[in-house]
C-alpha cells in the first residue's frame, strides 16, 4: 500500500518517519564527517567513482553513518543492496542471502551484502562468509562498533579492508542541525549556549543528536531555552563504556599514561570518565597501586603508600565519598617524580634467576641452624653490616663464580637521586675492600 502512495507522490497514512530517517543523505557527497574516506582521494570515494567495490569493514561509533554509507555505496556502484543484521539473523538467513546473490550474479547483477553488527556473529558463522566473498558472489560490507582485531576472524579480515569512521565533530553536527531546521522550516528553540551544550550532549552521534532536535521541535517552545531549561527537557545519555570491551582498556590506558606523563588534569579527567561510565572503583585502585610500583617506584616511595591508603579509604567510605581518595592518589602520582628503575631491575633479576637457578648462595650467608652445617662452613665469615664502622661490609651476596651484575640503576630524580649517591659510594667501598 505504501508503494501506491509513493507512486502517486503522497505520503502514506500514519505518523511521519523520524527526523533522522527523513534526513538520511541521498548521495555519498551529503554524508558529513567522513571526508577522509568519502572525499576526493578517499578510498571509498575512489571505489564508488570506479564502480568497483571491494569487501570492507566499517568500524566506528554509533550514529556516524555506517549503514547510510553502505546503502549509498551500492547505489553509486550499481550493486543490489541487501541488508541483514547479526542480531536478528542466523544460518538460515545467511543461506537465503547467498542464494539470492547467486541468482543475481547469474543475471549479471552484483550484490553488496551489508551485515550490521557483524561482530555478533560467532567465529563459525564468520567463516561461512569466506567462500562467497572469495568467489565474488557477494561484496561484503560489515559494520561494527567493536575493534575488528578482537571481534572478527583473521581470515575474514584478510579479505577485507577496515575503514575507521570518525565520531562526528561539532562542525559536522552543526551541518546536521542546519538541515533539520531547513526540513522543519523553523529554528531550534535554543539560545547559543544551549545549542552548543546540545551538540556536546550528542557526543559525536549524529542520529542521537537529530533525535534530541526532534524532541525540541515537538515541544513547541515559544521562547528559546537556555542550557538549564534544555537539560530539563532532554535526558543526557550515559557515556559509551563497556567494562569488558575495548573502551574499558582504552580508558585505563589513557589514565595510566596520563599519570606516567605527569599530567594531573588529564589523569583526573580519565578517572572521572571511568567512574561516570560505571567502572568498579576497586579495579581503578588496583591499577593505581600498579602505577605506583611500575612508573614511580623508588623516586617517590610514598606513592605506593598513598595508593594503598586510597584503596583502604574507598573500602571504608564507598561511593561517592571514597572516590575522592582515588582522585587524591591520581594527583599525587601525576605530580611525583617518575622512575621505572625498580621495574627494569626486577625484570633483569628475574631473567638472571631463570638462567642461574641452580646456583647456591655463598657459604657465608647460608643459614646454619645445625652443627653439621656450621662444620661445613655455613655462615662462616659473615659480617653483620650494622656493626661495621661504616655500616657497610662490602661482602659478596651473589653465588660463588657468578659475575656480579648491576640490575638497579636509579634515576636522578626525587628520592632516587639520594639513593644513587649512596649506591655509588657503596660500590666504591666494595671495590676497595675486594681489591
Amino acid at each position: 500500500m505504501s508503494d501506491l502512495f509513493e507512486a502517486a507522490g503522497l505520503s502514506p497514512p500514519g505518523p511521519p518517519p523520524p527526523l533522522a530517517d527523513r534526513l538520511r543523505p541521498r548521495s555519498l557527497a551529503e554524508v558529513v564527517g567522513q571526508d577522509h574516506l568519502l572525499g576526493e582521494g578517499g578510498p571509498i570515494g575512489r571505489m564508488a567513482a570506479a564502480r568497483r567495490l571491494g569487501s570492507m569493514i566499517l568500524w566506528g561509533p554509533p550514529g556516524t553513518g555506517k549503514t547510510t554509507i553502505a546503502r549509498l555505496l551500492a547505489d553509486a556502484a550499481g550493486y543490489e543492496f541487501q541488508q541483514i543484521s547479526a542480531v536478528f539473523s542466523g544460518v538460515a538467513d545467511l543461506k537465503k542471502a547467498f542464494e539470492a546473490a547467486k541468482m543475481r550474479r547469474a543475471a549479471g547483477k552484483a550484490t553488496l551484502l551489508f551485515v550490521d553488527e557483524i561482530h555478533r556473529f560467532n567465529r563459525a558463522q564468520q567463516d561461512g562468509f569466506l567462500p562467497f566473498v572469495e568467489a565474488g558472489v557477494v561484496t561484503l560490507v560489515g559494520a561494527t562498533t567493536e575493534n575488528p582485531s578482537f571481534e572478527l576472524n583473521g581470515a575474514l579480515l584478510s579479505r577485507s579492508q577496515v575503514y575507521v569512521l570518525r565520531r562526528l565533530d561539532s562542525e559536522a553536527l552543526e551541518i546536521l542541525l542546519a538541515r533539520a531546521e531547513a526540513a522543519e522550516g523553523k529554528s531550534l528553540p535554543l539560545d547559543a549556549g544551549a545549542r552548543e551544550a546540545m551538540i556536546a550532549m550528542a557526543d559525536g552521534d549524529g542520529r542521537y543528536m537529530l533525535t534530541l532536535a526532534e524532541t525540541l521541535f515537538n515541544i513547541g517552545s515559544g521562547q528559546p531555552l537556555d542550557t538549564a531549561a534544555m537539560s530539563q527537557v532532554l535526558q543526557r545519555r550515559s557515556p559509551a563504556y563497556d567494562k569488558d570491551r575495548e573502551e574499558h582498556y582504552n580508558l585505563i590506558s589513557a589514565l595510566h599514561k596520563s599519570v606516567r606523563g605527569s599530567d594531573p588534569d588529564a589523569s583526573l579527567y580519565w578517572l572521572a570518565r571511568m567512574l561516570e561510565g560505571g567502572e568498579d572503583p576497586l579495579f581503578i585502585a588496583r591499577r593505581l597501586v600498579r602505577m605506583a610500583s611500575e612508573d614511580i617506584g623508588a623516586a617517590d616511595p610514598l606513592s605506593l603508600l598513598v595508593t594503598t591508603a586510597a584503596k583502604d579509604a574507598y573500602d571504608f567510605l564507598g561511593s561517592p565519598e571514597g572516590e575522592l581518595a582515588l582522585a587524591q592518589a591520581c594527583v599525587h602520582m601525576a605530580c611525583a617524580p617518575k622512575s621505572n628503575a625498580v621495574d627494569k631491575a626486577f625484570g633483569a633479576a628475574r631473567k638472571a634467576a631463570k638462567e642461574t637457578g641452580s646456583l647456591m648462595p655463598p657459604a657465608h650467608i647460608r643459614n646454619a641452624p645445625t652443627r653439621l652445617m656450621k662444620d661445613l662452613g655455613y655462615g662462616k665469615g659473615y659480617a653483620y653490616d650494622p656493626d661495621t664502622p661504616e655500616g657497610f661490609s662490602g661482602q659478596n651476596y651473589f653465588p660463588d663464580g657468578m659475575d656480579r651484575p648491576v640490575f638497579y640503576r636509579p634515576k636522578g630524580d626525587g628520592a632516587e637521586a639520594r639513593v644513587r649517591e649512596r649506591l655509588e659510594r657503596w660500590a666504591a667501598m666494595r671495590g676497595a675492600k675486594n681489591g
